[in-house]
This record gives C-alpha cells, structure tokens and sequence, in this order.
C-alpha cells in the first residue's frame, strides 16, 4: 500500500481522494497538504488523514511514499522539482506544466532523482478509447484521416472574478489548460505527435478572465489532420470522433466521470452508397481517476518512470505553447 499526501483539496483533489480511499489496495491517502489546513479539516476528519500547510513538511515525512498534486497550474514544475529532489514519487494533475522548458526542468529532476513522475491524464483508461486505439492498430478503422474534438462546459460561469482559475497566466488560452489538454492527450494516445497548430482564441462572454472561445486546426506527424475547439461560457459538452477510410468511431455526451459508449460506423466498399446505422458499445463501470492512481502506485513499487523526456506528457506542452503563440500571431506555427 502506497502511502500518498495530497497538496490541494479542492474539488478535483477531492475527487482523486474519493476515487481510492478505502477503495484501492494500492495506494491512500494518509496526509492532506492545504495553506488554510481549516477549510477542509471536516473533509480530511471524514477521510481520516491529518492536515498539514505546507508542501515541506510533508516531503520532511518519512511515513510519506509518494505525493500528489492537485493545484494551480503555474505551481506544478517547482512542487515536481521539490519533491524529486526528497526522492518523492509524485502525480500531478493536469496541465503537466505551462511551458516546455519548465516540463523539461521537471522531467530531468525526477529522472535525475529516479523517482516515477506521472500525469492525471485520465482519459486513457476509458475503455472505448482503448477500444478506439486498438481499432486503429488492428486496422479495423482503415487509415486515420480526421479527428474531430470538443470539450465545452460554463466553467467561466462557476468561479468568482478573483478565482485563480480566471487567471489568465494560470490559464492561457482559456478552456484548453483545465479542459482541452485531455483532448489533445487522447489525439497523441491515438494518432501520435502533432506538426502543425494554427489557433485563434479570445475573451467574448464576459468583461473578465481568461478567454472563453478557443479554436485549432491541427496536422499530425502521420499527415492526419484534427480540429479542437474549447468554449467555456456554454452547457456542457464534450465529443471526440475519428475518421477513417473504412469508417469512424466517437465518444461524448455531456458527463465526461462516467464510463463512457461507443459508436461505431464501417461502410461497405462494394456498396458505397448503402448508408449502414451506427452501432452503440458499452463498456463495464470503471473509475478512470482510480486507474491512473494505481497505474502511478504499481509504477512507484517496481520503480518504473512513467512520464519521461520526449514523451507525449512533454510534447503536450509543447502544442499549448504553440496554440498560444498561433493566437497572438495570427498565424500557423510549425512544431520542431
């Protein structure tokens, strides 16, 4: 049993805590790390973990196997560095980091160190995206031409004016650092790294904040080509579908914590214009935020790394620098 201290508990560090928590035989939480240890006590009481108000003291923990981080964006590679350097596995929430220098300092501290760094990208153990992947690798969907991706949601509408999460340095480009960053993780999960990124973004519903309407057109390595949008001042929603020469496949709905279906589509060759019906795959419940979590507890126990120099956790980074500087400039931006 991996012995994990938790920095943040908001919601979504909630929500990790939840996921295992007398739930997992590999890994709990057995400390919780918040500046105002008092706005949580009841929850961490509920939990049974104490409270402490610094990241130090928990490094300082020798009871302490492994940390995870579920706060601000702009914070995640200066607690990675600190806690590789106390030779503390540590998970992350997304976005890994905001730059890629920053992703880069973060993964040779902990490859330095040799301590397992891993990233709350989730959405990789949905069953229908495995079963996405494995269609692609098998042949079933034909050749990859086209993905199509949203991920869309009032999140400008759920926190104040003074709300980190209207910072726009915490996030640039609006809904792609909370929301679109899983997205574009689940096109490099299925379709590799991507070339070429031209993106427009901009603040429209509200006189505040971060910006709310963003778009990209993509081009991967293999020349398959994507387009993402992330608008957070509409209802929720969210749909990634891929489309191949033999046909296509796509998941979304409005919950995205849930176990998600399948629908697939393949047209007949030697009649091309018969129009087959979808068909609708569902998949056993699976707690996708537990997954990840014990992934990251089997990594640490056979000390194995996970994110690594090069990797698509760094590569992402390097497509939201790109979409960034797309947006301020107006124009295509080639990745190196």
């Amino acid at each position: 049993m991996l012995n994990a201290a938790i920095v943040g508990l908001g919601r979504w560090g909630q929500n990790l805590v939840n996921s295992i928590q007398g739930k997992s035989d590999k890994i709990r939480v057995t400390l919780g790390v918040l500046r105002h240890p008092e706005n949580a006590r009841e929850y961490a009481q509920t939990q049974g973990f104490p409270l402490v108000d610094s990241l130090d003291k928990a490094l300082a923990n020798p009871a302490i196997d492994a940390i995870i981080l579920a706060t601000p964006h702009t914070a995640h590679a200066e607690q990675i560095i600190a806690c590789a350097k106390a030779g503390k596995p540590v998970f992350t929430e997304k976005p890994f980091t905001l730059t890629t220098e920053s992703a880069k300092a973060a993964l040779k501290a902990c490859a330095d160190a040799r301590v397992t760094l891993a990233i709350g990208y989730n959405w990789r153990f949905q069953p229908a995206l495995q079963e996405i992947k494995r269609a692609l690798n098998d042949g079933r969907l034909g050749k990859l031409l086209h993905i199509e991706g949203n991920f869309n949601g009032p999140s400008v509408y759920r926190v104040g004016k003074e709300h980190w999460r209207q910072n726009r340095d915490e996030g640039p480009a609006g809904g792609m650092t909370g929301r679109g960053v899983h997205v574009v993780d689940a096109m490099l999960y299925l379709a590799g790294h991507i070339d070429n990124v031209y993106a427009q973004s901009s603040r429209l519903a509200l006189d505040y904040g971060t910006d709310d309407t963003t778009s990209m057109l993509f081009k991967f390595r293999s020349n398959a080509t994507a387009y993402l949008s992330t608008v957070i001042a509409t209802a929720e929603t969210w749909r990634l579908q891929l489309l191949g020469s033999k046909g296509w496949m796509e998941v979304g709905d409005v919950q995205h914590l849930t176990t998600w279906t399948l629908r697939t589509c393949f047209f007949d060759p030697a009649n091309p214009y018969v129009h087959p019906q979808p068909q609708t795959i569902t998949f056993p419940d699976t707690s996708t935020e537990r997954e990840e979590l014990e992934q990251f507890a089997d990594a640490v126990k056979a000390k194995q790394p996970l994110a690594i120099a090069g990797g698509d956790e760094e590569h992402n980074v390097t497509v939201l620098e790109a979409i960034l500087e797309s947006a301020a400039k107006g124009a295509s931006v080639r990745i190196s």
